[in-house]
């Protein structure tokens, strides 16, 4: 950490630094040691804690199911039986309801996002000074471990769904019904083609961008309350503390919800002929 006795700006920045290996102007390949020295490295840069929790938590969901889909039996089912096939009736409801299609990809592709996305999220209930202090005994500086607290995790997932909206926008309505959909909504009348296209190409964009940056910002916010609450004396800490990670948990759960069928439904729209 910043010194010892760090001051408040010293916390908050080590707490919300990345762990970054990148391209630095002077040092070439290596780790950045502050803030300045990871925005220097600008595009080539990794966020090695974002990309190692991530991927952490997506294994983390693939040995829960696959373990459950083990023990799955047709009696008195356990505790995590229970939560998985609760979580699959949900997820199931959630995407009859919102797409309107017909794709096998959109079911699995939805409980990835839910359960990857709200693992990650609950990363954020672990008191912000254990792992850090954990890492920083090991050698490692900076261990910012909730990947949705940084808008290259979130916007990455965006970008993904935006990849398959425009994939399954080009295959199931094809390249030239695809543009006559771009060129003639709101308004079908060639004249008014470019103010068309200047709508929808915006509206299209937004997409991506307004999946990644609400996730982001929720999730950041709430990391700046926890970091802010850890600052207080420790019985005050406490007694903020504890009430706000408990509200926290319908945040968690939440943006992991909304992320999850805003993608099903612009990939709903995706498959709607116009």
């Amino acid at each position: 950490m910043a010194g010892n006795n760090p001051s408040p700006t010293e916390y908050i920045q080590h707490h919300l630094q990345n762990l970054t290996f990148g391209y630095h102007p002077e040092n070439g390949w290596s780790m950045a040691h502050s803030a300045a020295e990871a925005q220097e490295m600008g595009f080539w840069a990794l966020h090695l804690d974002t990309m190692g929790w991530s991927i952490a938590m997506g294994v983390l969901f693939i040995w829960l199911f696959r373990k459950a889909g083990k023990v799955a039996t047709t009696g008195v089912p356990g505790t995590l039986q229970n939560i998985v096939e609760m979580v699959f009736e949900f997820v199931e409801n959630t995407v009859h309801g919102a797409f309107h299609g017909r794709n096998p990809v959109i079911a699995p592709l939805a409980l990835t996002l839910f359960v990857w996305i709200f693992l990650m999220n609950l990363l954020k209930l672990i008191p912000v000074d254990y792992v850090p202090e954990i890492f920083l005994r090991l050698g490692v500086d900076y261990m910012k471990m909730v990947p949705t607290t940084d808008p290259n995790a979130t916007l990455g997932m965006a970008l993904g769904v935006f990849l398959l909206i425009i994939y399954y926008s080009l295959k199931v309505k094809g390249v030239g019904g695809f543009a006559k959909e771009l060129s003639l909504t709101p308004f079908n009348h060639w004249a008014l083609v470019p103010f068309n296209l200047l709508l929808e190409v915006i509206g299209l964009l937004v997409k991506p961008l307004g999946l990644g940056l609400r996730l982001f910002g929720n999730m950041f916010a709430g990391e700046v309350i926890f970091i802010l609450i850890a600052l207080l004396p420790f019985w005050v800490m406490w007694t903020l503390n504890v009430p706000w990670a408990i509200f926290h948990i319908l945040v968690i759960s939440l943006q992991a919800f909304i992320f999850t069928v805003l993608s099903v439904v612009y990939l709903s729209q995706a498959h709607e002929h116009h």
